[in-house]
């Protein structure tokens, strides 16, 4: 059985995910902080989901998480990147504290949940995928934590997938633009968006190429823009 840790998987596109890839047969390692709404998805979900409560800025948590995994599973075939956070707020009003949790959150995460996973995707010959967005391309007005965060984010696991894909590990960067999550406090429900299962579709594409092709970078866009 295939095994995937999942972070930011108590909402939004990690639930998404961890729904999706359960219901194609792999197990899911549901990894976020919110213990209780991991507990209750880990039950619906029933045999093959694994509740795994921690912080992604925390390297103990993340080595617990990928301990479990394997216990559970035998194995780890995949990491999904996703928790993230944003604070959006003009730069003379961001505080050294709020830029600092984004850049924790958003890119020392992910780098800490790929360094606890590394030998077991080596083993493995497995995938990380991270979800990053199309603001790691592109600034825009308040976004500057937010930005730093995902232009790192790229420049960070651009290298690992360079180095990595001679060990057999495939790296794969996900750049969705808006997703109707009700992220960084936006009310969700906004039919032009992208929706969570749209992201996960597309992780189980990066999970499911053959060995042979690594797809690096993938980028989604809404098919119809916001209007107004």
């Amino acid at each position: 059985m295939r095994a995937v840790l999942i972070s930011g998987a108590s909402r939004g596109i990690g639930e998404a995910t961890a729904r999706l890839l359960h219901a194609q047969g792999y197990g899911v390692g549901l990894f976020a902080r919110d213990g209780e709404r991991l507990r209750a998805l880990a039950s619906e979900l029933g045999e093959r989901a694994l509740p795994l409560p921690g912080d992604v800025r925390n390297p103990g948590d993340w080595e617990r998480a990928v301990a479990r995994m394997e216990e559970a599973f035998g194995g780890l075939f995949a990491l999904v990147n996703n928790a993230g956070i944003g604070i959006m707020k003009p730069l003379a009003e961001l505080s050294e504290a709020e830029f600092r949790e984004v850049l924790e959150v958003n890119l020392v995460g992910p780098f800490l949940g790929l360094k606890a996973a590394l030998p077991a995707l080596l083993r493995a010959r497995g995938v990380v995928v991270n979800i990053g967005s199309l603001a790691g391309k592109n600034p825009f007005k308040g976004g500057a934590a937010y930005n730093a965060s995902k232009f790192g984010l790229l420049g960070l696991m651009g290298a690992a997938m360079l180095e990595l894909r001679e060990e057999g590990v495939q790296v794969v960067n996900l750049l969705p633009g808006s997703v109707d999550t009700g992220f960084a406090g936006n009310a969700p429900g906004a039919g032009w968006k992208l929706a969570p299962e749209d992201v996960a579709q597309a992780v189980r594409f990066a999970l499911e190429m053959p060995e042979r092709a690594l797809v690096s970078e993938v980028e989604l866009r809404p098919t119809r823009p916001q209007r107004g």
